[in-house]
């Protein structure tokens, strides 16, 4: 099993002889103010349904999301999260070069690595804040390329008309888009590429982060209908499991609700995102990078990401230790925004962390 990811509150709690629910996870990136009124008691009133298989090929939610987002649903398939989408990609498509624009999500080259796909990274770096300029890139050498956006770890986002002049300037070239966080972005939908006509985009949506449900795993691949031919028969029956798609049908019918939580997740995470920025801005030894999303990267200066994580886990506060990022170091950790009140407390421990490595 690939290990290395946020959100491993089970195996801290054992470890600290405590419950899950004890640990105030800031590692994992889900909306601080989820699950989307509505759901939760949508799913137990249709609990019982889980003494029967689900629908093999998910074809009610895909249908349900095509709608919802205007598009052919012969461009669209449902996973087990975009993870089981990420890992099913290089052999769907035989993917034998791949480019990653980093540092980002690991899986994108774990996955290139269980199939044996040749990659490299095109790593940003901290002098631009970790924006990509794509403009100047010379993507020749590749059959596939990967980017996340807004981007994980380092919550930067490339413009979306930037990115269709990448790929309409490489037609053979696929680029697979993970768009997992650009729900949190102001005016999101307009800046995605799901609606994309162009042949070479594949798209990867996620309803896990913001709608907090990381735990049903749900996933979508958006592509050209000759793409998701070539996915298809790698993909697993009954892979979407009966409750995730009975969350998928309440979503995506209730789009007046979706918008408007949506809408409030995004005013929400502004206000705290500068609350966090302003807070630790004075803060010796610490530095953060703007983000348009749900979280925040930040750079330390004399104290390491693994002391800074343990500092902070004594108080049963769990951040990501970003040191495993390819294109970053053991500097790097990454902040995800939670409550008011729970971000407060994470910054004054972080603070005092920072003042006792200056101050002593």
């Amino acid at each position: 099993m690939i290990n290395g990811h946020g959100g491993n509150i089970f195996d801290k709690a054992r470890d600290m002889g405590c419950e899950p629910t004890d640990i105030l996870d800031m590692s994992s990136n889900v909306n601080p103010l989820g699950p989307m009124p509505g759901l939760m008691n949508h799913l137990h009133e249709h609990l019982e349904q889980i003494i029967a298989l689900p629908e093999a090929g998910a074809k009610s939610i895909i249908e349900a999301f095509s709608v919802h987002h205007n598009t052919d649903s012969k461009k669209v398939l449902a996973g087990n999260g975009t993870t089981q989408l990420i890992y099913t990609l290089p052999v769907a498509l035989k993917i034998r070069h791949a480019l990653i624009l980093g540092p980002t999500y690991s899986d994108y080259a774990d996955a290139c690595r269980m199939h044996g796909v040749d990659f490299k990274f095109a790593l940003s770096c901290e002098s631009v804040s970790f924006h990509h300029t794509l403009e100047a890139m010379d993507i020749k050498h590749c059959d596939a390329v990967f980017i996340c956006n807004p981007n994980n770890p380092t919550g930067t986002l490339i413009p979306s008309e930037t990115i269709k002049s990448l790929c309409r300037r490489y037609p053979n070239i696929r680029f697979i888009i993970d768009e997992s966080y650009l729900p949190f972005v102001p005016e999101g939908e307009a800046k995605s590429l799901i609606r994309s006509t162009l042949p070479n985009v594949i798209v990867l949506n996620s309803m896990s982060k913001i709608f907090r449900i990381p735990g049903l795993r749900i996933g979508f691949v958006v592509a050209h209908p000759d793409i998701i031919e070539k996915i298809c028969p790698y993909m697993l029956p009954w892979s979407v499991n009966t409750l995730a798609q009975t969350a998928v049908n309440y979503l995506m019918t209730h789009k007046q609700d979706v918008s408007e939580f949506i809408e409030k997740t995004r005013t929400y995470l502004a206000g705290e995102r500068q609350f966090v920025m302003m807070g630790l801005e004075t803060a010796p030894g610490i530095k953060l990078f703007p983000s348009t999303t749900s979280f925040i990267l930040a750079k330390l200066d004399r104290l390491k990401a693994e002391a800074v994580s343990s500092h902070l886990l004594s108080y049963r506060i769990l951040i990501r230790d970003c040191g495993n990022f390819e294109g970053l170091s053991n500097q790097f950790i990454r902040i995800s925004l939670k409550t008011h009140d729970v971000n407060q407390i994470l910054m004054d421990r972080l603070r005092e962390c920072c003042e006792n490595a200056f101050f002593g």
